[in-house]
């Protein structure tokens, strides 16, 4: 499968609110995204072992190393689901469009991008993002209003896979549609009604609009895409949580891409 080197990628950097991050998976991956982290913060009945490995990898991420009381790493975490590790640190640092469309996507070539038409719930943005990852997708777009950002849930629900992937903050759908078509990109939308995407072509450069959990894809946006694509629905149950749907569709063009 395709990788993303997002240490090669110029980041764009709005004004973010800095929180901290915790628990094992998410920490270990910032770290190795070679992202600036401001303080690292180890429980002091944590493994020697342990902390020489996590302040190994924080060597090269500029962050002060502190060892603290699990009772006060609970309390700066908030949880005390925490596994002896947290980090202090920007939440996202974002992309710019231009930067996901020099992006290679699974096949190392053609890019290959999400888009998020106002998920809200930051688990479904988690798990989506966790999967956009895993599936070499080149990037994420998601809007600046009207749905969720990049927080520390979205963070502990990705297990760390948005510290990787590129993602991009929009003001407006529509118009990021219009600039990847005129980039060349066939822009799709996930929605009821349209062709199952099992028998749409969906190799090349292609971006998958996902839509919100509650009113799927917005009118203009579905207008503004080249086509439409669904699952089929055999059950009596007529629609897929928003991240599994995504997962479906996202893996389907993985397989197109490498067959």
């Amino acid at each position: 499968m395709g990788t993303n080197d997002s240490k090669s990628i110029k980041r764009d950097q709005p004004e973010e609110e800095n929180g901290v991050l915790y628990g094992r998976n998410v920490v270990t991956e910032f770290l190795r995204s070679g992202r600036h982290a401001d303080t690292l913060f180890v429980s002091s009945d944590t493994a020697e072992k342990d902390v020489s490995f996590y302040k190994a990898l924080a060597a090269g991420s500029g962050a002060v190393i502190k060892t603290v009381p699990s009772q006060k790493l609970t309390r700066i975490c908030g949880s005390d689901r925490h596994q002896g590790v947290a980090v202090s640190a920007s939440f996202c640092d974002y992309v710019t469009l231009n930067d996901i469309l020099k992006a290679p996507g699974t096949d190392g070539k053609a890019p290959f991008i999400i888009i998020c038409d106002g998920i809200e719930d930051p688990h479904n943005l988690g798990a989506i993002l966790r999967t956009a990852e895993c599936a070499g997708v080149s990037g994420v777009i998601i809007p600046k209003r009207r749905g969720a950002g990049v927080n520390a849930t979205v963070h502990r629900t990705s297990a760390g896979a948005c510290s990787h992937i590129p993602i991009c903050r929009v003001s407006n759908i529509v118009n990021t549609i219009r600039e990847l078509k005129k980039a060349g990109v066939f822009c799709y939308c996930a929605d009821m009604g349209g062709s199952y995407c099992y028998d749409t072509d969906l190799t090349g450069p292609v971006a998958m609009v996902i839509g919100s959990e509650g009113f799927g894809v917005s009118r203009l946006v579905r207008e503004s895409c080249d086509g439409v694509v669904s699952l089929p629905m055999f059950g009596q149950i007529n629609s897929l949580n928003v991240s599994a749907a995504a997962s479906a569709i996202i893996y389907e063009i993985v397989r197109q891409r490498i067959s």
